[in-house]
């Protein structure tokens, strides 16, 4: 099991949460059982969301595993140019 930390529009898709408990070995599962969970989050996950992982962000690292004990945050995409 790891923690996850939201940000922003993310919190509030999962119901106001900032923290989350979820079982997941890597970025995939950790996205699918996101979006059976909280399918808020579903549109965002479709759109792109960065990982960062002890202070590493991986964006379309889907094999990526999660170490126990890690600092993960979900970064929103962030729009512009």
């Amino acid at each position: 099991m790891v923690e996850v930390r939201l940000w922003s529009s993310l919190s509030a898709a999962a119901g106001g949460k900032t923290t989350l408990d979820i079982q997941a070995k890597d970025i995939r599962e950790l996205f699918r059982t996101l979006a059976e969970q909280y399918p808020g989050l579903e549109p965002f996950i479709a759109q792109g969301i960065a990982v960062s992982i002890d202070g590493v962000i991986y964006r379309d690292t889907w094999s990526k595993e999660l170490p126990e004990g890690a600092e993960i945050f979900l970064l929103p995409r962030i729009a512009g140019g």
